[in-house]
């Protein structure tokens, strides 16, 4: 792989070293045998050292939980809970100016069906919140919420079922801006940085909260209306479950036992964030690619989902169509997409048109090649922090 070094050149360094030192220690007696020895232990053990990765971080672990609650809460229906609880993690410690406000959060936001441990796996947070790395969490104060209808958030499964409010992305936002102000005493953010549905949050964010966000790095997602093939596969699954028999107007005692949904949801999930160019690569004969298939079902049935809140998560964009406003966002945006997208192949809708409506706004199209990741490349920093570092020295 490009970048990667060649780790034959170091073993060979390595052994010529010993050699050398075999050599020299014939000619010099015990001492210097014993110390010929020890030396090319030490040369084989840092070699080893240099060749393994280091240890991923549990950065889950790491992190603070809150349980936010947010009450009276009135979604743009004009439906009403009394209260709505949110599930929020942190790393880091917040930094607060002379005001009292707080000056370096960053707040991460997760693609649909996902948590806010989405983007503190290892991939991701190796990458990006060590040492010196940068989304330093000494220097950073990362929060990463479980977005409302996900995760330990409140969502339809929690009792209230297919009658929980029909939230949509403006609800979503409006949550988020709840949970840093009401919540955590933060009244702007240094940087939001939103992946797949986080990345769509990003351009509802801009013009509902105009300066409240500093800059916006939106990953893997569109500015466009949620239409054509896009809001098909979204109502392949919505379909999937709510015509098997067993969904029941909602109220199924068993989502598992929705095994037509189910079936509907893992292979339309497994369709929409794979990499053409990785699977080829990686299943190149037609047994190979059937029994991976067969593999990521039985994975993805290892952990059915839950059908009401897939629905509501799934048809939570439907409202989505922020074109119309992309010119109120005048912070600095870097936005990235990737060419093997299923969800937003290159070209469509114009990103790059769209982007130039935002005053300081830059598109980014990273080639697909067997080492992106499809859809899931926005969670893979290791493609793309590049253009981040040198967006952040651009706008300091």
């Amino acid at each position: 792989m490009q970048g990667q070094g060649r780790s034959p050149d170091r073993r060979g360094a390595r052994s010529g070293a010993c050699r050398q030192r075999t050599e020299f220690r014939t000619m010099n007696g015990s001492t210097m045998k014993a110390f010929a020895r020890l030396f090319c232990s030490l040369v084989l053990l840092v070699g080893l050292a240099l060749a393994m990765p280091l240890q991923a971080q549990d950065w889950v672990a790491k992190a603070q939980q809150h349980t936010i609650e947010l009450p009276d809460f009135t979604f743009h229906t004009g439906e009403k809970l009394p209260s709505v609880k949110m599930h929020v993690y942190t790393l880091g410690t917040p930094r607060r100016d002379s005001e009292g406000r707080v000056t370096n959060a960053i707040m991460l936001l997760h693609g649909t069906g996902g948590n806010g441990t989405s983007l503190l796996a290892p991939h991701f947070g190796d990458e990006l919140f060590g040492e010196g790395q940068l989304f330093d969490i000494g220097k950073y104060y990362i929060i990463s919420p479980d977005n409302l209808g996900h995760g330990q958030s409140s969502k339809p499964s929690d009792g209230l079922r297919a009658q929980f409010p029909r939230y949509d992305y403006s609800d979503m936002v409006l949550a988020q801006h709840r949970i840093l102000t009401e919540g955590l005493g933060v009244d702007r953010l240094y940087l939001v940085l939103g992946t797949s549905m986080g990345c769509m949050h990003s351009f509802v964010w801009g013009p509902s909260y105009p300066g409240f966000v500093e800059r916006f790095v939106p990953l893997a997602c569109n500015a466009i209306e949620i239409a054509g093939r896009n809001r098909m596969f979204r109502q392949m699954v919505i379909d999937g479950f709510r015509n098997d028999p067993e969904y029941r107007g909602g109220d199924y005692a068993d989502g598992s036992a929705l095994r037509t949904g189910q079936a509907t949801n893992a292979n339309i999930l497994l369709l929409a964030g794979s990499n053409p160019y990785r699977m080829q690569a990686e299943l190149p004969t037609r047994d190979a690619a059937v029994e991976a298939l067969h593999r990521a079902r039985e994975a993805v049935a290892a952990r059915n989902v839950d059908p009401n809140d897939a629905i509501y998560q799934l048809d939570s964009s439907r409202n989505y169509n922020p074109a119309p406003q992309l010119h109120l966002i005048t912070a600095p945006v870097l936005w990235i997409n990737s060419a093997d997208d299923f969800i937003n192949p290159p070209g469509l809708g114009d990103p790059e048109a769209l982007a130039q409506q935002m005053p300081h706004a830059r598109f980014v199209l990273i080639p697909a090649s067997a080492e992106t990741y499809g859809h899931g490349t926005h969670s893979r920093p290791k493609l793309w922090k590049a253009e981040l570092e040198r967006f952040l020295s651009e706008n300091p």
